[in-house]
């Protein structure tokens, strides 16, 4: 598929990179050569120097053959009108970049208006993620699936968990059938696990089920989850500023530190019941005057990397139960990781996620829909939500007739308001939402994880 993509950003790198990789055909436009020359350097894309507002570019670019083109520069205005121009000179598909509050709440209609296919919203996404790991704060990290009715939650096993030493078989036996161990990361290597295995301690689960039930198995095994009433935030860009929105709505209170006395004050007139410090997030005799220690969580959300990580490390050593770090180079995440903070948010990785899933799609119209793509364990797994319908080769026959591919895993069935953990009796059908975890493989439609019956 030929992908254009304008704006060579973190976003736009992240997309280059991510589709490229996926046998796609990418050009890159951008005005800052400094910005192209990373990519021209390490990506298998072409590059193009210029104005994407400009016919004459968008043309050099193949605009004209191209089946999807990605505004992803800082400016809405500009995504907007380049996916216009796009669309006028007969691109197939068009997606925006937009990002400003005032925005968001006019999206479908400047949709409809402006043509656009699909629009993202980076920031607004990480505020929504991070907004679900505060509500289970033992979680490292949460996908969502199936609208809501089924989650894929990150737990590490530490000492004195109840599970440590036994089975996946006698879990379910013994404790709860209804949830399932999707993925076990140990010692760095992922591994699909099956009823013989056994779970040891400094594993980190991936644990599959309804909501309610994961959250009650979590309780069962020891894993307290004790609900987090207050919130600090280092950062007060567009992030800081969705995310207090959003745990205003659940009743939990915010305090966002900003370095800008500025944008203290507008955030103080757009956030009223948000409490609003003008300060350094990363300095610590003001994090611990404001009560540092007592804080349930800990978000951080500069705009520098390092400053995230020093400050999440600070919160770790106050005490705080969940500390998150929003940090945007993936090649930082293990280390920070491996130092304790096991909740991080890269705003530009979520949003490609959504992008995949899309581009996946286009690529395959006539088959299973894609519901749902979320890359799991650093990117090195993916979850994968599909619809089966009449193109699915394999319906209605029991799953211990089947031969799947190695590396895939059927994690869950949603038949209506039903949400099966499936065993070899089990049988998929015209319908149903199959959520799978799939292991070093791209997989685009539901009949390329059958190697055989």
């Amino acid at each position: 598929m030929k992908i254009i993509i304008i704006g060579d950003g973190k976003v736009g790198y992240s997309l280059a990179e991510n589709l490229s990789n996926e046998d796609n055909d990418v050009v890159v436009i951008d005005k800052d050569p400094e910005a192209l020359r990373k990519a021209n350097e390490y990506l298998d894309v072409m590059c193009i120097k210029g104005n994407g507002l400009s016919t004459k570019v968008l043309i050099e670019a193949g605009v004209k053959e191209a089946q999807l083109l990605i505004a992803a520069t800082a400016s809405d205005e500009i995504n907007m009108v380049c996916c216009l121009t796009a669309k006028k000179l007969g691109v197939e598909r068009t997606i925006a970049r937009i990002r400003d509050p005032e925005y968001a709440d006019e999206l479908n209609l400047l949709k409809d208006d402006l043509g656009l296919d699909m629009v993202f919203n980076p920031e607004r996404a990480a505020a929504r993620e991070i907004s679900r790991m505060v509500r289970f704060p033992q979680a490292a990290n949460i996908e969502i699936f199936a609208r809501g009715r089924v989650e894929i939650v990150e737990i590490r096993i530490s000492k004195g968990i109840s599970i440590v030493g036994m089975k996946i078989r006698e879990i379910a036996e013994k404790i709860s059938s209804t949830i399932l161990i999707g993925a076990v990361v140990r010692n760095d290597e992922i591994i699909i696990p099956n009823g013989d295995f056994r779970i040891e301690e400094d594993d980190i689960l991936h644990i599959v089920g309804k909501p309610a039930i994961v959250s009650s198995f979590c309780r069962q095994i020891g894993i307290d989850n004790q609900k987090i009433k207050n919130v600090m935030i280092a950062g007060g860009g567009r992030i800081a500023y969705y995310l207090a929105k959003f745990l205003e709505e659940t009743g939990i209170k915010a305090k966002i530190v900003e370095i800008n006395e500025e944008r203290c004050v507008e955030l103080s007139e757009l956030l009223p019941h948000t409490l609003i410090i003008n300060g350094d997030g990363t300095d610590d005799t003001l994090l611990h005057s404001e009560n540092l220690s007592e804080m349930g969580a800990f978000v951080a959300l500069t705009d520098m990397d390092e400053e995230n990580f020093m400050s999440a490390l600070m919160a770790k050593q106050a005490g705080v139960q969940k500390v998150i770090a929003k940090i945007n180079r993936n090649n930082y995440i293990g280390i920070i990781k491996s130092l304790g903070i096991e909740s991080v948010i890269n705003p530009s990785q979520i949003i490609t996620n959504h992008i995949l899933r899309y581009v996946r799609g286009m690529k395959n119209a006539q088959g299973s829909p894609i519901e749902a793509l979320f890359r799991i364990i650093d990117g090195r797994a993916e979850a994968i939500e599909f619809t089966a319908n009449e193109s699915t080769d394999f319906l209605n026959i029991p799953l211990r007739d089947l031969k799947f591919k190695e590396g895939i895993l059927v994690a869950v069935i949603v038949r209506k308001n039903d949400i099966l953990i499936p065993h070899g009796n089990d049988m998929i059908k015209a319908g149903d939402s199959v959520i799978l975890i799939v292991r070093g493989r791209k997989i685009s439609d539901l009949n390329d994880i059958i190697a055989s019956r």
